[in-house]
Formats: structure tokens, sequence, C-alpha cells
């Protein structure tokens, strides 16, 4: 390079170095002049930007002069410093206190995070799955250790089971209960299908009794607090639009055997041929098509000084995969927020109002399709062998009775739709006193009323309406809940005793009415409507008393002293309380000089609650006997339910204690966040439908039967992996462990209960309650193998020694409910792009294939009462089992899985006044089991013909104006 060249360029390079340079300093936080790690430090409105290293250092490279240098750190105030020709900038950020005394939901008020005494857990709209998630409950699959969610079926519209800490009763419901924006729902009638999951902001899950008890009489299952999205004040005007658009198929489905392999068997077996066609039909691809999804979410809000607005509207279409099934769905979310009177007067009116379609198709379509004939074709023109054009089986000349019908036949023959209409509003008025410091009052009134429409017409011109001349069924109702509430809060600092107390007292009442009014139809005619309408109150008396102690030891009890109008006079009122400590090591100072423990809480706890809801009919003075839901009286014509008290007298609440100890901890400035808890339960006194003496006859009516002892770990692990103003990622897994088992099973009149799942036909029940054993537990007999580990056929194993193979020779085997299942979830930002997606499985669970059991079997093949031959699951050339083996444990089969339910990968294209959001997702995308099932996650652990879950990718589109 010549000399010219040389002095050219260098004074092309003098000004850019006196322009921009590097910069290096150390970030430390101020309380122990600690360094920071992972700090982020950037240019602002630039990209340019690095994080502090372990000992709190940084380098920055090409710095403007006069450039906005901004620090920030979680829990920290941010600091922006003007840059101005410095080489070395050192920092020192001060805790920000809004963040580190974060206030969290509890039961009828909050507290700070660090004063939480209980084992809860705040799953919030950053944490949320993403996707194709119609239902509340699928946001928070694989989020919270102790929360199970089973996936809902793939049926339009189904909504998630939930079950905190996998419920503790047998017969009464084992949901939790649903606070909704300070309103409690009706258990027997939740449908948190009614909510948006685009207008929730947060779920907070009370799990142990010590944070439920305050509910009382419904808080045995654990308390989900659910929590609306509201404008903040003093915010712009914002609309926000979304659309997803998703395509879902069945990837999935039973093994059964072709046309030729049904033909070849037939053959070999030496069968009638002549009852073959001569057809090859996949009658489960006949059923099911792609199903189509669209969502729309538009977003309004607005903050002024004293008032904030927010209108959510959502619109759902959706097409099954399943022919005929569909839902739709029409939401408004409505949220005003009001300060008066200098900020001490809050009004916040909620209102969530819901229309939903759902187009039922009829369920059976899909056995059908598993078992009917594949070499007879889907139509017919033959009148000797089809209805309305579909072929059916006939026999002598007329349609045969115990065949199966075409599967689309019935699909299509079927017309049947439930409509819901659902409104909940609440109103809550908080008043700080402005005279007496830190007393406050509170008060709720909530409404929540649902009116539902549901018809079903079998056309008689079908296989399945052919015998009575079609069916008509019709139901409407209503379902009423109102709440009235109100508490006193008083918060007090004792300085000379370095105590903050917090003390919480009110009353509850809650009224729900439910009218249900059915017709139903006799060989075409329509018969007498009858109408059933009950009605339960409950009334709740409670207060909490906190201490925080020297910031060092919390102490927190609670009481509540319920009444059920479902129980006599003699066992209406239960009382049930709970206390919880918690030991905040974080504040010792050899905890925080220790530069790397931020957090260390030990917590433990113990309370007593109840339960008593097994049923919306179940209310004092009704007794149900066998064939007839309640007792009547005739006047003319007509009947009318009436009540009679016999059986219900001594009736009382279950009730569960529990104990609970955990253990939160922090590193690194809560980079790394963990907890832990270990509970054990006894539960007493359980509902149960049960035989009971009335009168002098042996009816059924509900009665306190056993107990149960359930216990478990759990672990929770967040780590922030990278935290820098570019590039941000989180990680979070959880982990649960337990276990039931029922300890007494003995009824008023000391008599044992055996109920359970019922398998193959009727009266065959292959879950049997036992002492002693998971109430999921299996009761089968011990197949016997061969030395290729194939079972001999109708051989089973003696148990008792007694050389008879009877019933006697059944044993408890294996169980539905897993030993433990657990979640992962990542989510990553990089600038303006975004990746996602959630783990899910459970371990040590098993189910019993009863479509298997069912169908592959020679004599469920051929041996039919009629002229017809069945189809079977290719089980029969494993089995190869003659006639069916019902208790067989052949058919109880490991179901461990793990699924990645969710993933999203999105970009964000920025704007001066519009952000444009897309984003693809697919959910359902594998499943890693050994399961030999179309799905290994069966509610319940009986696995009978359940509606697939589909596979769907989904595209999101959506906008915000600024």
């Amino acid at each position: 390079m010549n000399q010219k060249l040389k002095i050219a360029l260098l004074f092309l390079v003098l000004p850019l170095l006196a322009v921009a340079q590097s910069i290096s300093g150390t970030v430390t936080e101020a309380t122990n002049n600690l360094p920071v790690l992972g700090a982020s430090v950037i240019v602002k409105g630039s990209s340019i930007g690095t994080a502090t290293d372990f000992d709190g250092k940084y380098i920055l490279n090409n710095v403007p002069e006069g450039s906005i240098i901004v620090i920030n750190y979680l829990g920290y105030a941010a600091q922006e410093i003007q840059y101005s020709g410095q080489n070395v900038i050192n920092v020192v950020l001060q805790e920000d206190a809004s963040q580190l005394d974060a206030i969290v939901l509890i039961g009828y008020g909050t507290v700070k995070q660090q004063n939480v005494t209980a084992a809860q857990t705040t799953v919030s709209d950053d944490d949320f799955n993403r996707g194709a998630i119609v239902s509340p409950g699928q946001q928070l699959a694989g989020k919270a250790a102790g929360v199970q969610v089973v996936a809902p079926s793939g049926k339009p519209g189904d909504g998630p089971t939930i079950r905190v800490r996998a419920g503790s009763t047998l017969s009464a419901t084992k949901d939790p209960l649903y606070v909704v924006d300070g309103v409690p729902l009706d258990q027997s009638n939740s449908n948190l299908n009614s909510l948006n999951p685009n207008d929730i902001e947060s779920y907070t899950i009370l799990k142990d009794a010590s944070a439920t008890a305050i509910y009382g009489n419904r808080a045995s299952n654990g308390v989900i607090l659910i929590t609306t999205k509201r404008a903040r004040l003093n915010s712009d005007w914002a609309v926000s639009y979304d659309a997803q658009f998703s395509v879902n198929k069945n990837t999935n489905s039973v093994d059964v055997l072709t046309a030729d392999q049904f033909r070849q068997l037939a053959a070999d077996r030496g069968q009638d041929l002549n009852l073959l066609g001569d057809s090859n039909t996949d009658w489960q691809n006949e059923i099911y098509q792609t199903g189509t999804r669209g969502y729309h979410n538009l977003t309004i809000s607005k903050g002024f000084e004293s008032t904030s607005l927010r209108l959510g509207l959502s619109q759902v279409n959706e097409e099954g995969t399943l022919k005929t099934s569909d839902y739709r769905r029409s939401t408004i979310n409505i949220a005003v927020t009001q300060r008066a009177f200098n900020n001490d007067l809050k009004l916040t009116y909620t209102a969530q109002g819901a229309l939903e379609e759902i187009g039922n198709a009829d369920g059976g379509a899909i056995g059908s399709a598993i078992v009917f004939d594949p070499t007879r074709p889907v139509r017919s023109t033959d009148p000797g062998n089809s209805v309305n054009g579909f072929y059916e089986f006939y026999t002598n000349g007329g349609l045969e009775v115990n065949a199966p019908k075409n599967p689309v036949g019935l699909l299509e023959s079927l017309d049947d739709e439930t409509d819901n209409s659902q409104i909940r509003m609440n109103l809550n008025a908080n008043y700080k006193i402005p005279f007496v410091e830190g007393l406050s009052l509170d008060g709720n009134a909530g409404f929540d009323y649902n009116e539902f429409d549901a018809y079903s017409i079998r056309s008689a011109n079908s296989g399945a309406g052919f015998f009575g001349n079609g069916s008509i069924f019709l139901n409407e109702g209503i379902r009423r809940n109102i709440l009235l509430n109100g508490r006193i809060d008083y918060k007090k600092t004792l300085d000379n005793l370095g105590t903050d107390v917090e003390a919480t007292a009110g009353g509850a009442y809650q009224d729900f009415t439910r009218q249900n009014t059915t017709i139903s139809s006799l060989n075409g005619a329509l018969l007498d409507p009858r109408f059933f309408p009950t009605d339960n109150r409950l009334v709740s008396f409670f207060g909490r008393l906190t201490f925080d102690i020297q910031d060092f030891v919390v102490l927190s009890g609670s009481l509540s002293r319920d009444g059920s109008s479902r129980f006599s006079t003699e066992e209406r009122f239960g009382t049930f309380g709970g206390a919880s400590v918690a030991l905040k090591f974080t504040n010792l100072d050899f905890i925080q000089n220790s530069g790397f423990i931020s957090q260390l809480k030990l917590r433990g706890g113990y309370g007593v609650t109840g339960q008593q809801e097994i049923g919306e009919q179940f209310s004092f003075l009704q007794v149900f006997t066998p064939g007839q839901p309640e007792a009547q009286v005739q006047f003319g014509d007509r009947f009318v339910p009436t009540i009679r008290p016999e059986g219900t007298q001594d009736l009382k609440w279950e009730e569960t204690a529990q104990y609970n100890v955990g253990l939160d901890l922090g590193f690194f400035n809560d980079r790394l966040t963990g907890s832990a808890d270990a509970y054990y339960r006894e539960t007493s006194d359980l509902l149960q439908f049960a035989p009971i003496a009335a009168g002098g006859l042996e009816n059924f009516g509900i009665q306190n039967v056993g107990n149960t002892l359930s216990r478990g770990l759990e672990f929770g692990l967040d780590a922030k992996l990278v935290e820098s103003e570019n590039f941000n990622w989180n990680i979070g897994a959880n982990l649960t462990f337990s276990e039931i088992e029922i300890t007494n099973l003995a009824g008023p009149n000391n008599n044992p209960v055996a109920v359970g799942g019922i398998a193959g036909g009727v009266g065959n029940t292959i879950q049997e309650w036992a002492v002693g054993s998971d109430p999921s537990s299996f009761h089968i007999f011990r197949q016997v193998y061969d030395q290729e580990g194939n079972p001999l056929d109708g051989v089973f194993l003696d148990t008792n020694g007694d050389n008879l193979i009877n019933s006697a020779d059944r044993v408890r085997y294996k169980k539905a409910n897993p030993d433990a299942y657990y979640g992962f979830t990542s989510n990553l930002n990089y600038k303006n792009l975004s990746l996602s997606f959630t783990l899910r499985g459970s371990a040590g669970l098993y189910n019993y294939n009863n479509v298997d059991s069912n169908s592959a079997t020679y004599s469920n093949i051929f041996n039919n009462p009629g002229d017809f031959y069945t189809n079977s699951t290719t089980d029969i050339f494993d089995s190869q089992f003659t006639d069916p083996q019902y208790f067989s444990d052949y058919y109880i089969q490991k179901a461990d899985f793990l699924k990645l339910d969710n993933a999203t990968i999105g970009y964000t294209f920025p704007g001066d006044r519009v952000d444009i959001r897309t984003s693809i997702t697919g959910t359902n995308l594998f499943t890693i089991t050994d399961y030999d099932g179309l799905d290994p996650e069966v509610s319940g652990g009986i696995d009978n013909t359940i509606y697939p879950r589909s596979r769907s990718f989904v595209l999101g589109i959506g906008f915000t104006l600024k």
C-alpha cells in the first residue's frame, strides 16, 4: 500500500475513533457491593449491547459519543448514563422495591410474594402455552408442580381435566374450586370454556390446606384464582387484533383389520365367505375429516387519570375432525376500574359473556367404525340391506338388532346441538378508611348465570332409529349463582416489636339455583315434560391473622365457619382452618453476604378443609332409589318431584386434613429459582352413593363411607439462562410424585363398597375400590404366558392355591393414576424473534385397553347372533383369544408418555404506529409411548374409543395500534 493511501485512510478512521470508542466497567448492587452477573448494558436505540460476566464486568465496543448507556437487571431500578468519552463507567444498582415486594393473590386478599407461607404457584400471561388454545385450562398444561392437566379429547369445545394434587375423594368432585375475579363458581357447572383465554391475566393455584382453608367447605381439591386482564390508569389508547387459523388432522387411528386381512382371516378360520362383501372400506377414514378452526380476538383499552377501560371480543369457529361435530363461541369481556376520593375508593367492574353453539356428533360412530365389516360398502341402493341409502345388516328380511350400525349413517342421521349462554359479573368495592391508617373495607357482588338449550333428533329412517321410530330428546334449563361477600382488612406496624400485623375478617353468602326440563319420545310419541329443580345455599364466616416478625418469621392462621343447606340442621355447619409459618432466611446477614444465594425460605403448614359437591341433584331431604332419581307424588296425570328426609339426617362433610412443608430457593439474584414441597393428606367421611336402609326397603343414597390417605412431592425450577436487551432465554421445569390409598371403606351399616370402571360388557367391573389399594387399581386375573410371552387362551393363575379358577383368584394389579408427572417449558427471544415450546409427560400409569378386549376375540368376530361378522383390532394376531377375556391382565398396558404439547415461533415487525405480529404454532406434535392404543392419555385409565386428539398447525397474525 503506498504512503498516500495510508495517510488518506488514517484521516478517514480518526474521526470515527473520536466518536465511537470502547468503554468498560463493573456493575455491582448497592446493598452488599457484590458484582451482578448477567446485567444488560446497551446503547439506547441501537443493537449495540452486552451482558456482565461472573465478576460483574463488561466491555462495550463502538459506542458513539453522546449516546445513552442503559443498564438493566431484574429486581433493580434501571439506570441511564450519558457517554461523553469516558473509558470506564462503573455502575451501582439500587434495589427496585416494586419488584422485590411483588403482590400476589391469596384467598380473600393479597400478600407480598416474600411473605407467602403456603404452597401456591402463579402462572401469568408470559408463561402461558400458545397456539390453538380455546379452553383456559390448556394454558396451564405442564406449567406448575402439583397441577395435572389432562388434555381434552379432540371434540370441539371440549375442555381439559385439571387436578390439583390429584384430588383426595372417591365419588365427590375432584375439580378444584375456581374463583374468577372474586366469584367462586358453581363446582357442578364451572364451564371454563365460557372464558376467552386471551382475556386471562393469571392463574394463582392454592395447593395446600393452609392456603385453601379460608374457602372451607369446598377447598379440599385446591383453589384456582383466575384474574382477567384490565387496563392501567394513565395509559394510552391501545387497539389490538389477533387472528389464528388452524388445520387439524388426526395422526393416528386404531389398528384394525383391512378388508383383505379380514377375508383372509375368515378363510383361515373356515368361516362362511358368503357373509363377506366385495368392498374395501376404511371406516375410520370415512368418519374423519381434516378439521379447521378460526379464532379472532379484538381488544380495546384506555387508561385515564382515575378511570380505566378494557373491552375484549372474540370469535371461535371450529369444524371437528369427526364429521358433523363443530363448535362456535362468541365472547365479550369488560373491565372498568374507577378511583375516587383521593384514590381511597376503588371500584372494579368485570363481566364476561359467552354464546356457545356445540354441534355434537354421534360418538358411537367411533366404536362402530372399529368393528363394522370392512368388506361392506358405505352406501347401498339395495332395499334389502340399506336404510336411507346406507348399508346396514339385515337378517331374514329385517334389520339385525344386534349388528353394529353403519358409522357414517350414525353421523348423518343425528341432529344434535347444545346452545349455551353464560354471563358472569362482579362489582368489587375497596375503600381505605382515611381516618384509620391501614384499615380498609372490601365487598363483592357477583352474578353467574347460565342458560342452556339442547336437542337431539334421530331420524326414524336410519339404522339407529329404525326400531324406535326415531327419537327426540329436548333439554333446557338454567344455572344461577349469586354471591355477596364482604370483609375488613387491617394492617398495622408495631415498631417497638418489629412486627407487621395483617388481619382479615368477613363473611360470604352464595345461592345456587338449578332448573332442568327434559322432554323425550317413546315409539315416536313425545312424553310429558319432566322438571328437575334444585337449590342450595352456602354461608361462610372467615378470618385470617398474619404476623411478620423482624422481617424473618411469618406466622399466618385462618378460620372458616361454613354452612350448607345440603346437610341437615344437625350437620349443617362445619369449622375449617389452617395455620402456616415461613422463615425468611433470605434476610439474614450471612445469606445476604453469601454472594450467590438470593432467596431462602422454609415453609410449613397444616389445615383442614371440606367437600360437599357430589352432584348437582344432591340436596338435603332428597332420597334416591334405583331407577328413580327423585320421589314423586301424582296430581291427576302429572307427577311432581317431592322430598323426604330419610337417609340424609346423619350426612356430613367430607373432611381433609393436610400437612405441608416447603422450601423456596433463589441463586445469583434469582437468575435461578426453585421450590420443593412435600404434603401428607388424610380424608375422612367420604361422600358416596351407597346402600342404605330407608323405610324398611333397601335404597341407594349418599352416605359417608370411608377414608383415603395421599401424599406427594413437588419440585419446580426456573432459570433465566440469558438475560439481555436483545436476547433472553428462560426455561422452567416441574416434577410431581403422588400416591393415594384407600384406608377404609366401611359405610354407615358397616357395608363394604366396591365400585369402579366398567369394561367389556354390562357388569364387568375392571376397577374396584379396596382398602390398601389405589382407587384406580385394576382387579384382574393373572394371565399365564408361554415362553415367548404369548398369552395362553383361557389359562389363568390360581392365586389362592385352591385348584379352582374363580372370582377369588382376581387380584389388584397396577393402577391408572401416575406415580409422577412433569413439564418442561422453554421461552427464547432474540430481538423480535421468539421461540417457545412445552413438553409434558407422566410415568408409572397403566391403561386397560378396552378397545382390544371388546373386539379382538374370534367369538366376537364370527359368533354373532345373526348373519354378520364384525371387525377386530390387529391385536387378534397377538392374543389369539377365542372368547372374551375381559379380566385378563393382558389388557393392562403401560401408558407412560412424553408429549410435545406445543411449539411456537413468532416474529414482530415493529413500526412507529403499528406493531405486526406473526406466528406459526404446532400442537400435539409428537407422543413417545409404548402404549398400543390410540392415545396413552386416558382419563380414568379405561381406553374405550375416545374422540382422537388431532395435530394442529396454527398460523397467527395480529397487530397493535400504538
